[in-house]
């Protein structure tokens, strides 16, 4: 096998990885939020327990990507793949974690009747997903255009936070003992909030994969 075809299939199997990471991620996002409406702990648990699948294929990408470096006489696009990819797998893994976290959370609601139906909540993170998804997909079609989407489909997502925001003070306002769910929710609003910002990292290092260029740089 010629040094030019070994790298595209090394290449390949770090592009085939990183599809199954996201596709954890984006898992792990919806179970998140549908352990918290249906209030289950059992979706809950797996969202955490299956973490360490994501963790492990992290390490696995990695280990991929350094066995590409170590390579003879890497071209420069090759080199941008590949580190392009090393951070897009821990914006990835730190996804996961924050999946977990709001996992965690659930917990602390306990057998309550919730202060507020978490709608946007949903919409919320329904979004986030969906961005998650097509970081990953523009990096492996190189599509730079749907890349550079993420960031204005990140300004709803922002906005939806400020309307949740919002909402709590309000019920709180109300009610000072809707303050210890409204905190809850808040928090679960900001993870959500930071996937959406994770995904607009992975398409600003994917525009770097294609095109050479990163915000970071400017």
């Amino acid at each position: 096998m010629s040094i030019r075809n070994k790298y595209e299939a090394e290449l390949n199997t770090v592009f085939n990885k990183l599809i199954t990471m996201c596709r954890y991620v984006e898992i792990a996002i919806e179970k998140s939020i549908n352990s918290l409406v249906h209030r289950d702990k059992v979706l809950a648990k797996e969202v955490i327990k299956e973490d360490k699948g994501v963790d492990n294929l992290e390490h696995e990408i990695e280990q991929d990507c350094l066995r590409i470096l170590l390579m003879e006489q890497p071209v420069a696009s090759d080199f941008r793949d590949v580190s392009a990819a090393l951070k897009m797998i821990t914006d990835l893994e730190r996804i996961a974690d924050q999946a977990a976290d709001i996992s965690e959370l659930t917990f602390q609601f306990g057998d309550a009747e919730f202060i507020k139906e978490p709608v946007h909540i949903i919409t919320m993170a329904k979004l986030a997903g969906e961005m998650v998804k097509d970081s990953v997909q523009s990096y492996i079609n190189r599509d730079v255009e749907l890349a550079r989407s993420l960031d204005a489909r990140d300004e709803r997502v922002d906005e939806l936070f400020i309307v949740i925001k919002n909402e709590l003070v309000e019920l709180i306002k109300k009610n000072g003992d809707n303050a210890d769910q409204a905190i809850l929710f808040m928090m679960i609003a900001k993870y959500i909030e930071r996937i959406g910002d994770h995904a607009v990292n992975i398409g600003e290092w994917v525009e770097y994969a294609i095109t050479g260029y990163h915000k970071m740089a400017d």
